[in-house]
This record gives structure tokens, sequence and C-alpha cells, in this order.
């Protein structure tokens, strides 16, 4: 049976991989799919419902919310997958060269990552944004730090179990110097569980980053984000339900498709389940 075909079995994990893929899509094709100019406004409209023209209703300056719900994608997106992307590639190598090196370097990045772990995810963002100042990038930077620990020590334990094994040892013996032995054999089997707690950490990603935005720390008016929108909409409720409604949803249609294609995957690589299969 094909890779494909192994993983298509799981139906909950398909579903999320096409509603993510959609998403991605409506966000890439936002210039040519939105009806309005996201920051275009029209007092005349403010605050209507939704309608034939405006499918989600207007804002608070008349801008169409379908609009600026898919440009938010854009934005929300990035913001989700940036942080995962930086906070990987940062955590694998600390957890690289404390699980390999061992000893003093090993007390030392492992103290380090335990003082990050100490402070809530959300408080420890907040510390990190307060301290630089708002903005997305400065967002995504906070977001990219709290996960780090997380991927180092996951990182750190493969390498633990795989720097004991034969083919690692003989490459050791035969010279192989450090930094081939651990891109080159140990990075390489660490990839799966790695895949798997990155596409997971997404759903995360998007959820804190909409959180900063939504205490106003994160992207900045007048550009769109799904967590700038749901503040900006909050003080409408309940009148306006709708300002919170389409925003809120598209939230939980990306962080609930990335757990079902994470899950997926974790399935996908998971020995016993491959067996079964």
């Amino acid at each position: 049976m094909s890779n494909w075909r192994r993983f298509a079995r799981n139906r909950l994990a398909v579903a999320g991989l096409v509603v993510f893929l959609l998403l991605v899509l409506s966000a890439l094709l936002a210039p040519r799919v939105s009806p309005y100019d996201p920051n275009l406004q029209d007092w005349k409209v403010r605050l209507q419902p939704p309608s034939a023209a405006h499918p989600f209703g207007t804002d608070e300056f008349g801008r169409d919310l379908l609009s600026r719900t898919l440009y938010g994608g854009r934005v929300s997106l990035v913001a989700g997958v940036v942080p995962v992307l930086l906070g990987a590639t940062a955590g694998t190598l600390v957890g690289l060269v404390a699980g390999y090196m061992g000893g003093r370097w090993d007390q030392i990045l492992m103290r380090f990552l335990d003082i990050l772990l100490a402070f809530p995810m959300i408080f420890l963002a907040l510390a990190i944004v307060g301290t630089l100042g708002p903005g997305l990038f400065n967002a995504m930077l906070a977001v990219a730090v709290v996960s780090l620990p997380g991927y180092a020590r996951l990182v750190r334990g493969q390498v633990l179990t795989l720097r004991e094994r034969d083919y690692v040892v003989a490459a050791q013996a035969a010279g192989a110097t450090h930094a081939r032995v651990l891109l080159r054999h140990l990075l390489p089997n660490i990839v799966s569980p790695l895949l798997v707690q990155a596409t997971l950490s997404v759903g995360s990603a998007i959820l804190t980053t909409a959180s900063l935005s939504f205490l106003g720390l994160g992207t900045q008016p007048p550009t769109s984000d799904w967590g700038e929108m749901l503040a900006s909409g909050r003080q409408y409720l309940p009148d306006a339900w709708w300002l919170e409604l389409f925003p809120g949803l598209f939230v939980m249609l990306a962080v609930l498709s990335v757990n079902l294609l994470g899950d997926g995957l974790r399935d996908y690589f998971d020995p016993k389940t491959k067996n079964e299969r």
C-alpha cells in the first residue's frame, strides 16, 4: 500500500489537511477573490449584518468583513507557521547539542530551558512582546521563544536514545566529525517526531499570536488579523454578533484542521499503527 493510501485511511487527518489547504488557498487568493479592499471605509454601511452585498457583514468603519477575514488569514497563518519554523530550528539545534555532547553542555542548556518552562507560555510571550514592543514580528519572535523548549527536549530525548546505536558508534569510530554524526546520522532519524510536533504546534502558535493581537500587542491596525478583528469587534457585542463569529470561526477551523492533521501524522509514523496497516 502506498504511503498516501495508508495516510488517507485516516479520514479525519485528510479532512484536516483539506480544510487547512483551503484556508491557505483562500489567503493566497485574497487579492483576487475579495469583493472589496479590506481597508476601504464606507460609513453608509457601518455595522451592517450579513447580506448579499456583504456576506460577512461590515465592521464599525463600514469595511467589508469577508475581505478583511480573507486578508487576515494571510497574516494569521503566517503568524502560525513562522514561529513554529523558528522555534523548531532553534530547539532542534539546542537538543542536538545537549543530547550528543552531554556533560556540561547538557547541564547548561537544560537549566536554561527549565527557566523558560517555569513561566506559563502566554505570560512569557507577553513579557517578551512587552519588552520588545508591540508588532507582528515581535509577537512571532515571542511565540518562537516560548515554543523552543518543547522541541529541544524532544530532540534531546531522541538523541540520548540514538547516540548509543551501532551505526552512530561505527561512524564515530571511523573518524566522522561531530557535525557529520549529528547531521548525517542523528537528525534524519528524528525528523518524524519533529514533523508531528511542529504540525501540532501550528494550532497553538495561531492561538497565541491571535491572543497577542487581541490584547493589542500583535498586528496593529489597519492591518487585518483574526485576533485583531476579534478585539475590535468585542465592544459591539451582542448586537453586531458577526464581528466575532466569522473571525472566530476561521481561527477555530485553522486550529482544528492542523490538530487533526498532526494527530494523523502521529498515527502514520507510529510503528505500532504502521504494523497494523
